[in-house]
């Protein structure tokens, strides 16, 4: 091919075309930003709801846009201790507080650049050997005197974790979910000493320009518990990472920006990890990405330009690999490749690299990226085949228009999550929640005014469910209060918060009102494209249906309230809401099954917790029922047989089961229900309530046969 500068807009423009359609676009960048500043928000609510003076941020590749469906990034996350304990960590002595346990952030000549040593101060320290028992695991005098942090200090608030990646703790997804790589870190309000010349610094193309500095010294910073490799002191070193101001940084990039490094990540994947060790990271990318937007015009980084860009970018990388030097963007002294390169790797990623840069030239590396198909799209785009064959051969299930659909869900799950943690919460105040009605409603004010607006719903109907239990125990009648909250959180998602109005009202004896809720949220509920949602546990997500698929590309955020449904959760405080099939499930543990429990994640399982669709469906079997209507409890029991059978993404079906077999009980069908108890117990054998029914059936059986025989 001609090297021409025409030539290489050509391919910079058809190159650009190809990393729209896999979602490098400005919509679906800004729709990633969105949905992970979402999840934030609504995780920082719940816990600081909790008690919990902590922050939730998600950095890296997700939050930041600068992904694609295969690279498949991890979702990065950090949980910024803002003042754990009324902890302060502070810089210099002019920001101790009084009355806090202020600690010292250190550097000596001990400290590697970027990261320092925590040190508890005098006479803190002393409070804090009284009040934490502090123990060699955690802290260690030094010969000076200082009582000193270690960086393993926050390893038992984590759990069951797969591995460690620096400071990361790593848990592996699946075929339907990301890895997650989530770091517990301290906060600090104020800006990295060694950082304040890169504040002053001016760069050739105004980048970044004065409002993005003055915003990212407002961030301050986290210390996070990771010693350098080269140091000497990795046990009791943390890094001080400006993860904020960085993010910040990568919002302010234009699209071809951001093109560029996912370009950069994508030729790491490719070409050069597999044969260096991993030696090059994609953060370390990032930084050649900002020292060369900051060494050069703005008018260089257009969509007609990309190709120079990247040749630009993997030129600096060769160049810093061979001194041995990556100079962090922000505390240049910090030198990323430091120790990282062996001496039998350098002249191999220097020959590859070099490689690299021939190639970009014309564009020839391109076509050997297997990721997203970019290299079939790309000679695609230049008409090197028709498009048609193009089209048969990427058809895949990671095709870039399930974006939206990944990032809806992510906020579901989210939600989920968060929702069941407060449950979790109100549940350990159970005593005072039954007994003190204003202090819910008070409560639940203080959600209205701090939650963001998609959690409010969720937790007005679980608020609401505890309130009414508690006064059907007393009155026998559901309050106004209580009626006003059930209101208010109808919407939540299309089916759980009807259905916990629903079950109320069946408990209540109320059959007329529950009839009608249970019609119209049938109605409503159009099984084309509404999709179940359920975080209780981890499972796989087979099957998205094409509703689904279609309808996420068409909003935002909003629609979780009219095409998910989310499992309705009922915890023992309101059990007077539950009809009584259901109240078995609270009782599903047996002392053997507490074993195969997971301590912090399967608290769950002393609650009530049933799919929407087949609770609906039992809902109006019970109902019709009561109501004497043969014909309509029927087809319900039908329908929810159906449902078990033919939805995949059923997050409970073992208590869908449960429940069918209680139903054929009623209907005098023992046999029938004894083979769905066990079907029950054969999908889930631990931690099921499918063992008391058969044990339970089984006696009835017997004792009925008894007699009868003594008859003859």
């Amino acid at each position: 091919m001609s090297q021409t500068p025409n030539n290489s807009q050509i391919i910079s423009m058809k190159l650009s075309e190809v990393l729209g359609d896999i979602g490098v676009s400005e919509k679906i960048v800004l729709k990633r930003r969105r949905t992970f500043l979402l999840m934030e928000v609504v995780d920082t609510t719940a816990r600081r709801l909790m008690g919990k003076d902590v922050n939730s941020y998600n950095f890296g590749s997700q939050s930041e846009g600068s992904t694609t469906m295969e690279l498949d990034s991890d979702i990065d996350t950090l949980f910024g201790y803002h003042s754990y304990r009324y902890l302060n960590v502070i810089q210099n002595q002019t920001e101790r507080r009084p009355g806090a346990w202020n600690v010292l952030m250190v550097q000596d000549e001990t400290t590697s650049p970027g990261y320092c040593l925590l040190q508890l101060l005098q006479p803190d320290y002393l409070l804090l050997l009284h009040k934490l028992s502090l123990d060699a695991k955690k802290f260690v005098a030094d010969d000076k005197g200082r009582l000193l942090m270690k960086n393993t200090y926050f390893d038992d608030l984590v759990v069951k974790y797969d591995g460690k990646n620096g400071p990361a703790h790593v848990f592996r997804g699946n075929a339907h979910t990301n890895d997650e790589d989530n770091v517990i870190a301290w906060y600090c309000k104020s800006w990295p000493t060694e950082a304040k010349p890169w504040l002053l610094k001016q760069g050739i193309g105004g980048w970044p320009d004065e409002n993005i500095k003055r915003y990212c010294k407002n961030t301050g910073c986290f210390i996070v518990p990771v010693g350098s490799k080269s140091g000497k002191n990795e046990e009791l070193e943390w890094r001080i990472s400006t993860s904020h101001a960085e993010r910040r940084l990568m919002f302010s990039l234009n699209i071809t920006q951001i093109r560029c490094y996912v370009l950069m990540k994508m030729i790491l994947k490719t070409f050069i990890n597999p044969q260096c060790n991993d030696v090059i990271t994609s953060f370390m990318c990032k930084t050649v990405l900002f020292h060369c937007i900051h060494n050069t015009k703005s008018t260089e980084w257009q969509e007609d330009n990309l190709l120079q860009c990247l040749k630009s970018c993997l030129s600096l990388l060769q160049n810093n690999v061979e001194n041995e030097n990556c100079p962090h963007f922000i505390v240049p002294q910090n030198n990323l490749l430091k120790g990282k390169i062996p001496a039998s790797v350098k002249p191999k990623l220097i020959e590859i690299l070099q490689s690299l840069i021939d190639r970009s030239t014309d564009g020839d590396l391109l076509q050997s990226i297997s990721i997203d198909h970019l290299g079939l799209r790309y000679i695609a785009k230049m008409g090197v085949f028709p498009g048609i064959i193009l089209h048969k051969t990427i058809q895949s299930h990671e095709s870039p228009d399930k974006i939206p659909v990944k990032l809806l869900r992510h906020i579901a799950a989210q939600l989920s999550i968060s929702h069941r943690s407060l449950l979790k919460c109100i549940l350990e105040g159970g005593n005072e929640i039954k007994q003190n009605r204003s202090a819910i409603l008070t409560l639940v004010k203080r959600y209205e005014q701090s939650a963001h607006i998609l959690l409010i719903p969720f937790l007005h109907s679980s608020f609401a469910s505890v309130i009414a239990s508690h006064d059907l125990d007393i009155n026998k009648t559901i309050s106004s209060e209580a009626m006003a909250l059930f209101s208010a959180g109808l919407n939540s998602d299309i089916s759980s918060g009807k259905l916990k109005l629903a079950s109320a009202l069946y408990c209540s004896g109320d059959m007329g009102k529950t009839v009608c809720i249970l019609l119209k949220t049938e109605c409503e509920y159009d099984k084309k494209y509404v999709e179940p949602i359920c975080k209780c546990c981890k499972h796989p997500q087979p099957y998205i249906r094409p509703g689904f698929f279609d309808k996420s590309n068409t909003g935002n955020e909003d629609l979780i309230k009219y095409i998910t449904s989310f499992c309705v959760r009922f915890l023992p405080c309101e059990m007077k809401c539950v009809p009584h099939e259901l109240h078995y499930e609270m009782y599903r543990s047996t002392q053997v099954d507490m074993s195969h429990r997971h301590k912090h994640n399967d608290y769950w399982m002393d609650w009530a917790v049933v799919d929407s669709l087949p609770y609906l469906y039992f809902l109006q079997y019970k109902t019709f029922g009561h109501l004497q209507k043969a014909t309509a409890q029927q087809r319900a029991l039908t329908e929810l047989i159906q449902t078990v059978e033919t939805e995949q993404n059923l997050g409970h079906r073992e208590t869908a089961l449960n429940l069918i077999g209680q139903c054929m009980e009623q209907e005098n069908r023992h046999t029938d229900a004894l083979n769905f108890y066990v079907r029950s117990l054969n999908m889930c054998e631990r931690n099921n309530v499918a063992k008391i029914h058969i044990c339970r059936l089984l006696n009835i059986l017997i004792n009925r046969k008894v007699p009868e025989k003594r008859k003859k």
